[in-house]
């Protein structure tokens, strides 16, 4: 007979992601090209564009550049390129939630500056991955239990377990999306 144990589902759930990311997910990222980041296959894309560029209303970010967006949604929703995805990756998903969770409630789309290089999109994904993780590194089984809060609107009352396991969820499959990407751009379907 096999003894029972109390499973650390904290630790479960961050080796879930931290083990696809670093074994799959960032390692199929190395090597971006700026051609590859912008890449738009078909019309109409979303994408990252020099401020004025901008094809949507609600385009967004700090700088020089902004990310395309429309709230709601339309339906079917345009694609969306490599850059589009990284931001969203890097700032709808990481780091809004680690800067209101985990920070000072800051990170936005609005608030983000985004680049139209590979590298610099790559950088920003990069470090709101790092933060969103040593975020959750905090929370222990009390901390995953606990209400998501205001932060994630009619999901408020969630805990925050089940939002670390959807961030989970997004990432591999936005990650998976910008590897078939990559892989048509190598094949030269562009």
């Amino acid at each position: 007979m096999v003894a029972m144990t109390t499973i650390d589902w904290t630790h479960e759930a961050i080796e879930q992601l931290e083990w696809h990311w670093r074994e799959h997910a960032r390692p199929r990222m190395d090597g971006l090209t700026d051609a590859e980041h912008l890449w738009e296959p078909v019309q109409p894309a979303w994408s990252v564009r020099p401020r004025g560029e901008e094809r949507t209303a609600l385009a967004g970010g700090a700088g020089d550049v902004v990310a395309e967006i429309v709230f709601p949604e339309p339906s079917p929703a345009p694609f969306t390129t490599i850059a589009w995805r990284l931001v969203h990756l890097a700032i709808g998903c990481f780091g809004e939630r680690a800067s209101n969770h985990f920070g000072d409630g800051t990170v936005n789309y609005p608030s983000a500056t985004y680049s139209l290089q590979a590298a610099d999109g790559l950088a920003l994904l990069d470090h709101h991955y790092e933060a969103w993780m040593a975020g959750v590194r905090t929370l222990g089984p009390e901390g995953m239990a606990r209400p998501c809060g205001p932060a994630e609107g009619p999901f408020a009352e969630f805990p925050m377990g089940a939002l670390v396991l959807h961030i989970s969820r997004e990432a591999i499959h936005h990650a998976a999306e910008i590897a078939l990407l990559r892989d048509l751009y190598a094949l030269g379907l562009r």
